[in-house]
């Protein structure tokens, strides 16, 4: 298994907005694509954190080049998204979240 840590910061008033978007986007993306799904976060500083598990890095990398699962949930996303601060890549050690 492999994971992906993604943060942004969302403009002002859009938070419903999207995490409606991010919920169909996710399971757009764990139909298409057989990921395990993600989690959604709410960090101290107000950025919107997600964890997603995919099958392998292999899977996510190809992932990348496809087309978005649902391209209107994906349009919302990124009409509420203030400031991207990228997707961070991590190697899995140890899982006790079961």
């Amino acid at each position: 298994m492999f994971a992906v840590m993604y943060r942004w910061q969302l403009a002002p008033g859009s938070e419903a907005r999207f995490a409606d978007a991010w919920r169909v986007m996710t399971e757009a993306i764990r139909q298409r694509n057989g990921t395990q799904g993600s989690r959604l976060h709410r960090a101290d500083d107000g950025d919107f954190v997600a964890y997603a598990a995919w099958p392998s890095r292999e899977a996510w990398e190809a992932a990348g080049h496809l087309p978005p699962a649902d391209p209107v949930a994906f349009a919302t996303m990124r009409e509420c998204i203030a400031v991207s601060r990228g997707a961070t890549p991590l190697a899995i050690l140890d899982d006790l979240l079961g």
